[in-house]
């Protein structure tokens, strides 16, 4: 009973130790190692399943583990709270490595070939984990990807399955780390756009913010953890990062494009004032070229005038209040440079004309 008892002290490690920034030290020879030790303890779970007196024991433990407070090493991971959970403790650890972006390639890659042999005929356990974390390592690969590869141009994100599993992915993290410390999301977030490709993050940040309220793809299924997450907290700490950050504010309405920026906005009014300062100071860049005829701007990094009006007629499209709101500030402005009709003159009457039936 002792030595079995210090097998789940030293697994409880395991499984903490798996979330953190250390499984960066990992190689295939210790996932191997995790994933026998949890392996075994299953085989406990199923083996012990009715024996009153190991159960209570176990689980005893297990809970002397919980409530410790100030230990000095590892606090044991959330989801390993009772003698239940050691029913699917080796679902766990692979979720926890698999969510890493700390695992190193080469460990992440004996994981999956772990996980997923290939074809062959598993038997009925190597069955059951593989299906419950099918959609796991589907997310854990699309982070991996995130790091070394560009996606396909694709304006309307909420309906690309990838993309949306990473941002369901993000949000995820977000909530992790957001429990633990309250800064914690915003210093994710900072490391993950110094560190992925920056253009691809922006994406994934927007799809993230489109998705809806409550998504269950990515919470864990009767894992033994407390109350169930959504990934709504994660968009407003998201939002939050975003605003606070102008350099990053600018680069996701830069960068991103029109249709998809209104999806954002119109979803999230925090963003919308934000993303119409920008491009009224963009607008304000432009000068009229009178023998071309044109609207152009004197730095090269300046927005020509045909992105200007994509951007402005998405926004017109956009369904009230944002529509509305868009509207008023280009009336308001071409107000303000003396409401001429006249071509050339403002580049908001050319504007609200170019819109035409829109207006």
């Amino acid at each position: 009973m002792d030595s079995l008892l210090e097998h789940l002290d030293r697994f409880s490690e395991v499984l903490a130790v798996s979330r953190t920034t250390h499984v960066s030290t990992w190689d295939p020879a210790t996932v191997r190692r995790a994933l026998q030790w949890a392996g075994y303890l299953r085989h406990i779970h199923r083996r012990f399943g009715r024996h009153a007196r190991i159960r209570k024991a176990l689980e005893q433990r297990l809970q002397n583990q919980w409530k410790q407070e100030g230990d000095s090493g590892p606090t044991p991971a959330p989801g390993l709270a009772n003698f239940q959970a050691l029913g699917h403790c080796d679902q766990l650890l692979s979720l926890r490595l698999l969510a890493n972006p700390a695992l190193g390639d080469a460990s992440f890659h004996f994981l999956l070939q772990q996980l997923f042999p290939g074809p062959g005929v598993p038997d009925a356990e190597e069955e059951a984990l593989q299906g419950s974390l099918a959609r796991f390592a589907r997310c854990r690969a699309a982070a991996h990807m995130l790091r070394f590869h560009a996606y396909r141009e694709n304006p309307v994100l909420q309906k690309d399955s990838v993309m949306k599993t990473q941002a369901e992915l993000l949000l995820r993290r977000l909530q992790e780390v957001g429990e633990a410390e309250a800064e914690g999301p915003g210093r994710l977030l900072s490391r993950l756009w110094e560190r992925l490709p920056q253009s691809n993050f922006l994406k994934v940040v927007a799809a993230a913010l489109l998705l809806p309220a409550a998504s269950p793809r990515l919470q864990e299924e009767e894992l033994g953890v407390g109350s169930p997450r959504t990934p709504g907290d994660g968009r407003q700490e998201l939002l939050r990062w975003l605003l606070g950050k102008s350099d990053i504010a600018v680069a996701f309405c830069r960068n991103l494009p029109a249709e998809l920026l209104t999806s954002v906005a119109g979803r999230h009014p925090e963003l919308s004032p934000v993303y119409l300062g920008l491009l009224t100071n963009w607008g304000r860049q432009l000068h009229y070229d009178l023998p071309k005829g044109l609207w152009i701007g004197t730095e090269p990094q300046d927005v020509p005038w045909e992105e200007l009006f994509s951007r402005f007629q998405s926004l017109c499209q956009a369904p009230p209040p944002l529509k509305d709101e868009v509207l008023t500030a280009l009336k308001s402005y071409k107000a303000q440079d003396g409401d001429f009709e006249v071509p050339g003159l403002s580049i908001w009457t050319d504007l609200l004309l170019a819109l035409g039936s829109l207006v």
